[in-house]
């Protein structure tokens, strides 16, 4: 996969700057993926974000978009805001969807998917052989979608 530029992902508000981007690891089920942090228009870093490129099992359950506000910023949208332009980018690499994930008792980032446009699909247990579950003990993820557009 080529990686695009992203200097397009920003609006009135927020700036997504790259950081960096990784190769995909087909033996691990890792996708190629781009490390953001989110900036408002002065520079002020606000959270971090990431768009993991193309679907597998691993993505089902932890989703293709990844994001963490911090917490002074936190109640403004700059997720949900962070997540409308990842879709853009994910259009341009020809994604026809995106899934979200996050642990059912996770209010805000369910109200996160919720302000994105994404709908919630199911709330799954996660396999017994699943990397959250194994190091961090989870158990349930929601699991939101949305369809892009495309390119």
């Amino acid at each position: 996969m080529e990686f695009l530029d992203t200097g397009f992902l920003q609006d009135e508000e927020i700036v997504l700057r790259l950081e960096k981007t990784a190769d995909g690891d087909p033996a691990k089920g890792w996708l190629p993926a781009y490390y953001f942090t989110i900036c408002d228009r002065q520079g002020r870093e606000l959270g971090v974000c990431d768009l993991r490129v193309g679907h597998n099992r691993n993505v089902y359950y932890g989703g293709n978009i990844g994001y963490r506000v911090y917490e002074p910023f936190r109640g403004h949208h700059y997720a949900g805001k962070a997540c409308r332009l990842l879709f853009e980018l994910a259009g341009r690499h020809g994604m026809e969807y995106l899934i979200i994930t996050c642990n059912p008792d996770n209010a805000a980032s369910r109200k996160t998917c919720e302000y994105a446009g994404l709908r919630l699909v199911e709330i799954v247990e996660l396999p017994g052989d699943n990397d959250m579950r194994i190091r961090s003990g989870e158990t349930e993820k929601c699991i939101y979608r949305i369809e892009l557009t495309g390119g």
